[in-house]
Formats: structure tokens, C-alpha cells, sequence
């Protein structure tokens, strides 16, 4: 071993206590934070390298706890748990805020007509799907077959539920029809992250017990997992799409933003934005990311299989994804 620092940091688990919200979005805030997207290669590389070194009981002379603790959200915010690849860059949570606060405020400026309707629907619908494929649960494959099944399905499905949303509010006051992207949004939630993930409900995810081995796959858990991943994600839309619609309806009336309607967009981004800096980490933390049910809740082949190889494990866990 080189250097003073201790070998008994568990930098398995996060920093703070993951059994309060509180130290969930402590974690989150770290997490999602955007500066981690203009991160180098070399700073990635070099973050990865301390992380597995004192995995192995090997420390860089001269490193501290601090910069332990940063060097593994660096390799959290951009290498996947399960499978350890370097996820892509705009599927990371650190990309969120700035992709979101883009497509999102694009979406809740350009909503009048059809194909911008369509448009930016298709734009937010590709990105989740990115999204989500990047931060799945578990390191099974999935095929090309079944990813362009499950895009194709999420954004037809989100392009649709828009337009009949749009359809049913051209008689209402104007700031209904500014609702229509987060209603699209919430329900689109609901289709894209179960097809992205269709392979998990079907197959299963990894769940593991306290000592992180490894007792089988639950589809079971992959239900809970992708549930409370959707109620995270459409959390996570509320504000950011909620907040600034009120905010533009009310400024457009001004004088400066008649006089000045170039502004519209660049307000409406930065409102988002806003919100989305506090709404992402916050409502990533609703529930733990290393989720957990009780052994009686899995399948009856699995609970059998436990009982044989693990008879005193009540509680299994897995990464619910993000």
C-alpha cells in the first residue's frame, strides 16, 4: 500500500446516508451536476484508475479522502454501475439539466403548430430513449432489434398522446394548451422507460444480497424498479414544465417581451433550467438507488432458489437505474 490514506472507505455506497432523502439528494446533487459533462477523457481515465487502484488496496501517494470521494462521482457520473462501460455522453445524468432545459424550453416555445408539436416531441422522445438505455438496470445486452422496437413504440406513442392533447385544448384559454407538452411529457414517461426496458421485465434484473453477491434475476424487481424510475422521471418534469408556462404567460403580456419576442426562447431555456438544476437531483433522490423487497415479494422459483443458497437473506437489492 502507498500513501496515508486508509484502505476502510466503503466508496461502494455513496457519501452521505442513502436512507434519508436528505443525504439521496446530497448524493444527486453531486451526481447530476452539469460541470461533469465538460470533463476530459484524460480526468475520466485518470478518476477511474484511482477509483479501481483502491479497490485493489492500492492508493495514489499523496491522495486524500476528498479527493477519493471526487474521483468516484466523477467515475459514477460517467462509467455504468453494473457493466463498468463509459456510458454516452448525452445519456449521462450530468447531461440532463442542459439537454432538458433545452429540448424542454424548445418545447414549451414552439408548441402552436403540428409539426413543431411533432418536431420537439421526437427530439425529447430520442433523448430519453438515450437516456434510459444508458442508465438501464443490470448488464444484460440488448439487440439492435429490440432497441428499435422500443424507440419506434415510446416516440409514436408520445407523438400521438401531443397531438391529441393539442386537439382537445383548441377551444380552452391559451395557457391550457401551454400544459400540453408536460401532459404529453408525463404520459410519454410512461410508455418510453418500460419499452426501453422491455428486456428487463421480461428477463429479469440482478438482485443481490447485503454483501453484494449476486442470487439470481427478478422480473419482479424490475417492475418496481422501472415504476419508481417513471414516477422520478415525471417528478422531475413537473416544475421545469409547470413553473415557466405561468411565468411566460405572464411576461408576454409585458411590454419589453412585445417589443422584444427574440426573447422568448432564451427566457423560457433559462427558466427551465432553473428548475431543472434543483427538480433532477431532487427527484432522482425520492427512492434509493440501490433499491431493495423483501425475498417473499419475488418469484416463487427464486424465492425456492434463495431459501437453498441463502437461507437467511430476507431483504434482496438492485440498482433500480435512473
Amino acid at each position: 500500500m502507498s500513501g496515508d490514506l486508509p484502505l476502510n472507505i466503503n466508496i461502494k455506497e455513496p457519501r452521505w446516508d442513502q436512507g434519508t432523502f436528505m443525504g439521496r439528494a446530497q448524493h444527486f446533487f453531486t451526481v447530476t451536476d452539469p460541470r461533469n459533462v465538460l470533463l476530459s477523457s484524460e480526468v475520466l481515465e485518470d478518476a477511474k484508475t484511482i477509483v479501481e487502484d483502491y479497490r485493489q488496496g492500492v492508493v495514489k501517494p499523496g491522495l486524500t479522502e476528498d479527493q477519493l470521494w471526487r474521483a468516484k462521482y466523477i467515475y459514477d457520473s460517467a462509467f455504468h454501475p453494473d457493466t463498468g462501460e463509459k456510458m454516452l455522453l448525452v445519456g449521462r445524468m450530468s447531461a440532463q439539466v442542459p439537454m432538458n432545459m433545452t429540448i424542454t424550453g424548445c418545447m414549451l416555445t414552439f408548441y402552436r403548430t403540428t409539426p413543431a408539436v411533432v418536431f420537439w416531441q421526437w427530439v425529447n422522445q430520442s433523448f430519453n430513449a438515450i437516456v434510459n438505455y444508458t442508465n438501464r438496470s443490470g448488464d444484460a445486452p440488448i439487440t439492435v432489434n429490440q432497441l428499435g422496437a422500443a424507440y419506434v413504440s415510446a416516440t409514436t406513442g408520445a407523438v400521438i398522446t401531443a397531438l391529441g392533447l393539442k386537439s382537445l385544448t383548441k377551444h380552452l384559454p391559451a395557457i391550457i394548451g401551454r400544459f400540453v407538452p408536460f401532459a404529453a411529457v408525463a404520459a410519454a414517461n410512461c410508455i418510453n422507460i418500460p419499452f426501453m426496458r422491455q428486456r428487463e421485465l421480461k428477463y429479469g434484473i440482478p438482485v443481490t444480497d447485503e454483501e453484494d453477491n449476486r442470487l439470481g434475476e427478478s422480473a419482479n424487481a424490475a417492475r418496481q424498479a422501472i415504476a419508481q424510475v417513471v414516477v422520478s422521471r415525471i417528478g422531475m418534469a413537473v416544475p421545469a414544465m409547470a413553473i415557466p408556462p405561468v411565468i411566460m404567460n405572464a411576461l408576454e403580456k409585458k411590454a419589453f417581451m412585445k417589443r422584444f419576442p427574440v426573447l422568448n426562447a432564451p427566457v423560457q431555456v433559462g427558466l427551465v433550467g432553473l428548475c431543472l438544476v434543483f427538480a433532477t437531483p431532487l427527484c432522482c433522490a425520492l427512492f434509493p438507488q440501490k433499491s431493495s423487497m423483501k425475498v417473499s415479494s419475488l418469484e416463487p422459483e427464486l424465492q425456492e432458489s434463495i431459501r437453498k443458497s441463502s437461507p437467511h437473506t430476507t431483504i434482496v437489492y438492485f440498482n433500480k437505474g435512473l
